[in-house]
C-alpha cells in the first residue's frame, strides 16, 4: 500500500479553526496595523498576541501581565475571572485544541528526525514552566512595572506580530534593536527545538499552560477516565508524549491520545465535574 498524506485528526481541525477565528482581521496583514475594535478587549482561551495584525482578540496572558501593571489602582477582576472560567471549564484542553502556537510546534515535530523521548530531565524541565510564569508573568509586571514575559521572552509574539509588522514598517525596521534580535533568536532557538521535541515551548515554557494546569484536575470538561474499566495499565502514561504521570494532571493537554491507546476503552471526552459518576 502506498503511503499517503496522514489523515487530518479532528482535533487539527479545532486547531486550525481557532487559529484563523483569532487572527481572522486579514486586512491587518495586508497593511501591518494592529486591529483596536470593540472584540479587542475580549481574550480569547489560548496564547495569541495582542499585536498579531491578524488578531481579533486579547491575549489572556498579556492581558494578565497589562492588567498587573495597573493593579496598584484597580483589581484585574476581569482578567483573573476570565482565566478562572476558561480553567475551570476547560483547563489543558485548550492547549491541546485551542492555542495556535501549539499548533506550530506539533506541525515541526512531524517533520522526520530523531526524538527526544520523554525522560527524567524532561520531566524536571517541565516544572520550569512554573518559574516563569511566577517571575516574569507575575513578579516582572507587580515590581518592574513591565509585561516581562511578553518583552522579553515570548516567541508567539514574535512570530505573530514583531516580524509581520517589522516587515511591513519601515519606521519599525529602522528602530529595532538589541531586544528585537534577542526575541527573534528565542524564537529560533524554539522552532528548531520543536522539530526533535514535542512541544518544547508548551512543556517548558508556556505560563499560560501552567495558569491551566491548575485547574486540569477540576476542569469540568476535559478526558476522563473510568475507573470501573480501568486495569492500571498504565498504556496511558506510557503512549502520551507530554510529562504525565496520569491521565489529566497539570502536564496532560487533553489531546485524546490515551483514548485510541486504552486497551479497555477507559478514556474519554466529556463532562467531568462534581455531578460526574464513575470517573477518576
Amino acid at each position: 500500500m502506498k503511503k499517503g498524506f496522514p489523515k487530518i485528526s479532528f482535533r487539527r481541525y479545532t486547531q486550525l479553526i481557532a487559529a484563523v477565528l483569532y487572527n481572522c482581521n486579514f486586512k491587518g496583514f495586508i497593511d501591518s496595523s494592529i486591529y483596536k475594535g470593540e472584540t479587542k478587549g475580549v481574550c480569547v482561551p489560548g496564547l495569541n498576541c495582542y499585536s498579531c495584525p491578524g488578531a481579533v482578540g486579547a491575549c489572556p496572558l498579556g492581558s494578565l501581565q497589562s492588567a498587573l501593571l495597573s493593579s496598584k489602582y484597580k483589581f484585574p477582576y476581569y482578567v483573573l475571572g476570565t482565566l478562572l472560567l476558561f480553567g475551570l471549564l476547560f483547563g489543558r484542553f485548550i492547549c491541546g485544541f485551542l492555542c495556535p502556537f501549539g499548533l506550530i510546534q506539533e506541525l515541526l515535530y512531524l517533520i522526520p528526525t530523531p526524538k527526544i523521548k520523554k525522560n527524567k530531565i524532561t520531566g524536571i524541565l517541565s516544572k520550569l514552566k512554573y518559574v516563569i510564569l511566577a517571575v516574569f508573568a507575575v513578579a516582572i509586571p507587580l515590581i518592574w512595572l513591565m509585561p516581562g514575559f511578553c518583552k522579553f521572552i515570548c516567541p508567539a509574539g514574535t512570530l505573530e506580530g514583531g516580524i509581520p509588522l517589522v516587515i511591513g514598517n519601515e519606521q519599525l525596521q529602522s528602530s529595532i534593536g538589541f531586544l528585537f534580535y534577542w526575541k527573534l533568536s528565542l524564537l529560533a532557538v524554539f522552532l528548531i527545538l520543536c522539530v526533535f521535541c514535542y512541544r518544547t515551548f508548551c512543556r517548558f515554557i508556556c505560563p499560560l499552560g501552567a495558569i491551566y494546569s491548575f485547574f486540569n484536575p477540576v476542569s469540568f470538561f476535559g478526558v476522563k477516565v473510568d475507573m470501573k474499566k480501568c486495569t492500571n495499565c498504565n498504556a496511558c502514561v506510557k503512549c502520551c508524549k507530554m510529562d504525565v504521570k496520569k491521565v489529566c494532571d497539570g502536564e496532560c493537554i487533553q489531546c485524546g491520545e490515551c483514548i485510541r491507546k486504552c486497551p479497555e476503552k477507559a478514556i474519554s471526552f466529556g463532562y467531568k465535574g462534581p455531578f460526574s459518576k464513575g470517573h477518576d
